[in-house]
C-alpha cells in the first residue's frame, strides 16, 4: 500500500535536501512537487521525480484563481494513480515554499490515502531571520493566491510548529543560540539531521479568521490563523505502535535512515490539529539556554481592554515568537487566541471558555479540549485565564512580566465583577470584528 509523506518549509535548499535523502534511502520512492511560482501565468507546473531525475511533468490549470486550490485538485488524483499502479512504495509530497503542511495533510487523509509522515525541513541558521521577517509573502513573490495576506514570519512559524519531525541540514553558520531557539520553539519535535545543505539565499517567509495588530506603525488587517477542528487522540511528537487516527496504519520501517523511518512512522492528523488549536495547544514550557529564553506567563485575572491594547506593540515586539490564549474583561466568556511573529500579532475568538458552557454541553467537547482545560482550571474561574508563552534570544523576562501585569485588572476593577467588566471600553472590537 502506498505511503505518503509531506515535506515542507520555506527553507528551500533544506527542503530539497530532505526530499533527495528520502528518494535515496527509500527504494521505490518518488517525489511530487507543484511549482506555484508559475501561477501568474495561469498554471501550476507539476513534476514527479525519483532518485535518478524527473519521471514526468505536467500542468494544472488554476482553480478560482487560486494556486493552492489547483494543487489540491491535482495532487489527490496523482497520488491515487500511484497507489493503483502499485510500484511506488513512498510518495513524497514536496510542498512549494509557502504552502502549509496542515492543509495538505488534511487533504491527503480526507481522500482516504495513508499519510505516514509530515516533515518540515529547517536550516537552523535561518530560523531567527525568518521568524523575525514581517514582510508579506506577496512582496517576496511567495503568495499562493492574489488574496494571500500571510507574512513570512507567521507562515514559517506554522510550518515549523505543525510538523512532528524537523529535518535539519548541517549549516556551518548555525550556532548554539540558533539550536536553542529551535528546540524551545518546538520542544516535542523529533529532530533528524540530514547532513550538509546549501543555504537558502535571502528570505523566502491561509487566510482565515482573526485580525492582525502590527507594530512599528503598521495597520490592523485581516489575519491568517485558522481556528481548525479539534479532534481526539494523544498529542505528542511521534505516534508509536498503534494505528494513527485518520491516516491508516504506519508504513514499514525503511531501514535506510532516521529520516526515512520518520517519514514512514505514521501521522495522526487529528492530534496534530489539536496540538495547534488555541484552546488546547501544546505550548512550550519554561526554558533558558544559550541566551534564548521561554517565558510561560499564567494568571487567573482578565486583561483590561484599553491598557492591553495600548501595550500591544511593546508586548508583540518583546519576543521573536509568542502564542497562547488570553482572557479579556469585556469579553469574559470568550477564549481569545494570541499568535505573534515578525512583529505582528493576530488575535481571534476561539469560541467559549469551557467554564462558560452549561454542564450538558461538556459531553460534546472533545476529550483533548477537556484535558487542556483541566490543566488551567481555577476553582473560581474555571479555565478562564492568561496562558501566554514568549520565546526569544535576549528576552527581557522581568520587563515583559511587569508590562503584562500592568495590563491586568486592578484589585478594585476586579472586585467590581463581570457586569462591570462588560461595560469597559471595547478596545478590541475592531480586531475581533465585533
Amino acid at each position: 500500500m502506498l505511503s505518503v509523506a509531506i515535506v515542507g518549509g520555506l527553507h528551500t535548499d533544506a527542503r530539497r535536501a530532505a526530499v533527495d535523502r528520502l528518494l535515496a534511502d527509500v527504494p521505490g520512492a518518488v517525489a511530487l512537487h507543484h511549482d506555484l511560482a508559475t501561477a501568474v501565468k495561469g498554471t501550476v507546473v507539476r513534476t514527479i521525480r525519483d532518485r535518478t531525475g524527473i519521471v514526468s511533468a505536467g500542468e494544472a490549470e488554476l482553480v478560482n484563481d487560486c494556486a493552492c486550490c489547483a494543487l489540491r485538485e491535482d495532487l489527490v488524483p496523482e497520488l491515487e494513480r500511484l497507489a493503483e499502479d502499485g510500484t511506488t512504495k513512498l510518495a513524497v509530497v514536496e510542498l512549494w515554499d509557502s504552502v502549509e503542511p496542515k492543509a495538505m495533510a488534511e487533504v491527503v487523509t480526507g481522500a482516504g490515502l495513508r499519510l505516514t509522515g509530515v516533515i518540515t525541513a529547517v536550516d537552523p541558521a535561518l530560523v531567527l531571520p525568518y521568524l523575525g521577517n514581517g514582510d508579506d509573502l506577496a512582496d517576496a513573490g511567495l503568495a499562493a493566491a492574489a488574496s494571500d495576506q500571510r507574512t513570512i514570519a507567521d507562515t514559517f512559524a506554522r510550518q515549523l510548529e505543525y510538523a512532528p519531525v524537523l529535518a535539519l541540514v548541517d549549516s556551518e553558520e548555525a550556532d548554539d543560540e540558533d539550536r536553542a531557539l529551535l528546540a524551545q520553539l518546538h520542544p516535542t519535535a523529533r529532530q533528524v539531521p540530514i547532513g550538509h545543505g546549501g543555504l537558502a539565499g535571502g528570505v523566502a517567509g491561509s487566510g482565515g479568521g482573526g485580525s492582525w495588530f502590527e507594530g512599528s506603525g503598521s495597520a490592523v488587517r485581516p489575519g491568517a490563523v485558522e481556528p481548525g477542528i479539534v479532534g481526539s487522540g494523544a498529542v505528542g511528537s511521534e505516534p508509536v505502535g498503534s494505528e494513527p487516527v485518520g491516516s491508516g496504519a504506519a508504513g514499514p520501517r525503511s531501514g535506510g535512515s532516521a529520516l526515512a523511518d520518520a517519514a514512514l512512522a505514521g501521522f495522526d492528523v487529528d492530534a496534530a490539529a489539536a496540538a495547534q488549536h488555541p484552546a488546547c495547544a501544546l505550548l512550550p514550557t519554561e526554558a533558558d539556554e544559550c541566551g534564548v529564553s521561554t517565558l510561560v506567563w499564567h494568571r487567573c485575572r482578565p486583561f483590561h481592554p484599553e491598557r492591553l491594547y495600548a501595550a500591544l506593540e511593546d508586548i508583540t515586539c518583546a519576543a521573536a515568537r509568542s502564542r497562547g490564549r488570553f482572557w479579556l474583561a469585556d469579553h469574559p466568556d470568550t477564549l481569545l487566541h494570541w499568535d505573534a511573529a515578525g512583529g505582528a500579532l493576530c488575535v481571534e475568538s476561539a469560541g467559549p471558555w469551557l467554564a462558560s458552557l452549561p454542564d450538558a454541553a461538556w459531553e460534546m467537547v472533545p476529550p483533548v479540549r477537556r484535558a487542556a482545560a483541566a490543566l488551567d482550571w481555577d476553582p473560581e474561574h474555571g479555565d478562564c485565564c492568561q496562558h501566554l508563552v514568549f520565546t526569544s534570544p535576549g528576552l527581557d523576562r522581568d520587563g515583559l512580566e511587569l508590562l503584562l501585569e500592568s495590563c491586568l485588572l486592578t484589585d478594585s476593577e476586579y472586585a467590581a465583577g463581570r457586569a462591570a467588566w462588560k461595560q469597559l471600553p471595547p478596545a478590541f472590537d475592531t480586531l475581533l470584528e465585533v
